[in-house]
């Protein structure tokens, strides 16, 4: 069955943001375990974090406002644009960081999904909320990130096709075992995978 959707990560995915997390975990004195960082902070005493989500809003505010767009992206929404294929923009950042980045680059997708809209990634929620409004079934849409946790989401929401790109060496044993997904060298080859699987009625 061909793709009728994709749904993009924006951080270390189609953006570089030049935050380095690891770095910041230890400057918040939160430990990295695999969960997301808002999560982790909602686990933390409190003073580490009301220091912590103050020293993340800032963070994400200077790189969605510093970064700038990874080699390809502009190449590959231009691609499914033509070949008539939604696009979401899903990611654990706030709304504001990624109007902040849509702004500044004047990137087009047909739907924009951050975690002020619900449960964020690993949590299935966005993805299915995503397709739901497009009208699209799981089996017919593609997921493009950089992370285990875009896996997870897609894989809990029932999207067989995961492509990640860029995965940090510092993310991959937080991948689940037995996982299926395909792995891309850039933004350039993503987009050799996905016209593959477009199938003739997407041109």
């Amino acid at each position: 069955m061909s793709i009728r959707a994709v749904l993009f990560d924006m951080d270390g995915t189609i953006y570089d943001s030049g935050i380095d997390w690891r770095a910041f975990r230890e400057k918040v004195d939160i430990p990295w375990d695999g969960r997301p960082i808002l999560e982790q902070l909602a686990d933390a005493d409190p003073e580490v974090r009301e220091r912590g989500l103050a020293a993340l809003h800032r963070v994400e505010a200077e790189g969605a406002a510093n970064g700038s767009l990874i080699e390809g992206a502009e190449e590959l929404l231009a691609l499914l644009r033509d070949r008539g294929i939604p696009c979401v923009l899903v990611t654990n950042n706030s709304r504001r960081s990624a109007e902040t980045v849509l702004a500044r680059h004047a990137l087009r997708f047909d739907l924009v999904l951050t975690r002020d809209d619900g449960a964020p990634k690993p949590a299935p929620y966005l993805f299915a909320e995503a397709l739901d409004r497009l009208g699209v079934p799981p089996s017919e849409a593609a997921v493009v990130g950089d992370a285990h946790l875009d896996l997870i989401a897609a894989k809990a929401a029932g999207i067989g096709e995961v492509i990640l790109v860029g995965t940090p060496e510092w993310m991959r044993a937080h991948i689940p075992e037995g996982a299926t997904y395909l792995e891309a060298g850039d933004l350039f080859h993503v987009a050799t995978l996905l016209k593959e699987r477009l199938g003739s009625g997407a041109d």
